[in-house]
């Protein structure tokens, strides 16, 4: 195997030179540059990437795990996170906990083990207990993504989903529904948490009984054959989703039933489907900037990497509700 010895003979410079070519530790004149190149190609020397970080103490990679790389919301963090770090000359290393803790506690140990300069986290729904605890005594900074901790001692990315959820109470209760129902998922999530809390802000605003409101907090089996007799009973006009997940389990059960969306029933989901348009009728979403948010991560472990006695930051964006034919077709008696 060719080393930088080799490239140095064969380009007839110093092995300094080569070095400052590889590790682009300083300007090496064009012609020059260029034969040092030409000879890496020729010799076929590959650098010990390894050996380099040991150096450096850099691998020039960052770390990302996430609950579900298949729902749409954080398939676009993932390419937010990406984008972003191709941007800062970055290797992205990607796992998916697919919501199980342990799976999650893995890939964050191997993560760190394979030496990455920094961990984004979109934390499962149980995250261990001891996890924390390696995280917080980490030499590599955290970014929490998504799922806000406010207590925690991390910068962190994620939405207003609080007053997002609230405005969307207010636009059904305008156009003139005044029993809701929302598909509310695991409060342990932080995320459906505020969901839950914005839809109560938004029952207290526009003084509805909050007893004719309806909330589903689980997500087992029995979740679906509860929403249908409730369908069936027609003791609500307007159901919304905390997530893509649950929009797939209200829809399936709406399906088994006499209501139809954009008939007798108002609908709106959180975070959505891809290609809403394709839908009939067109489905109301709540729309997370998820792109954004893992550009956002990056920008803030870039910024940690620099100042890393700095105060934890948590950036908070806003969320966007699109209108459709969902939520805007109802005809009221």
């Amino acid at each position: 195997m060719a080393n930088m010895n080799d490239v140095a003979r064969r380009a007839e410079v110093s092995l300094s030179t080569v070095s400052h070519v590889v590790n682009g530790t300083r300007n090496v004149e064009p012609k020059t540059r260029q034969r040092v190149l030409d000879a890496i190609q020729a010799t076929g020397y590959r650098q010990d990437v390894l050996a380099r970080a040991m150096r450096r103490s850099r691998t020039d990679s960052i770390g990302l795990v996430v609950s579900d790389a298949g729902e749409p919301a954080f398939a676009e963090m993932v390419h937010g996170v990406e984008h972003a770090a191709v941007q800062h000359g970055l290797t992205l290393v990607l796992a998916n906990s697919a919501e199980d803790a342990e799976r999650e506690e893995r890939a964050v140990h191997t993560l760190l083990d394979r030496r990455v300069d920094g961990l984004i986290l979109a934390r499962s729904a149980a995250t261990a207990p001891g996890l924390l605890g390696t995280l917080t005594g980490s030499k590599a900074p955290v970014i929490l993504l998504d799922r806000v901790f406010p207590e925690l001692p991390f910068d962190q990315v994620g939405v207003d989903s609080r007053d997002a959820m609230q405005r969307l109470v207010m636009h059904l209760v305008n156009a003139g529904h005044k029993r809701l129902a929302l598909v509310a998922g695991d409060q342990r999530v932080p995320t459906l948490r505020e969901r839950l809390d914005g839809f109560w802000d938004g029952v207290r605003r526009a003084r509805l009984d909050p007893a004719e409101q309806t909330v589903l907090e689980k997500t087992d089996p029995d979740t679906r054959a509860q929403l249908e007799k409730m369908l069936e009973e027609d003791i609500f006009s307007a159901l919304i989703a905390s997530s893509t997940p649950l929009a797939t389990l209200a829809l399936e059960a709406v399906q088994g039933g006499r209501r139809v969306v954009g008939g007798d029933l108002a609908f709106a989901t959180f975070d959505g489907f891809n290609h809403p348009d394709l839908f009939e009728p067109r489905i109301t979403t709540v729309r997370q900037p998820a792109f954004d948010m893992g550009v956002t991560a990056v920008r803030l472990l870039v910024d940690r990497l620099e100042s890393r006695d700095a105060n934890p930051r948590t950036v908070r964006l806003q969320q966007q509700i699109e209108l459709r034919d969902s939520t805007e077709r109802i005809q009221l008696a």
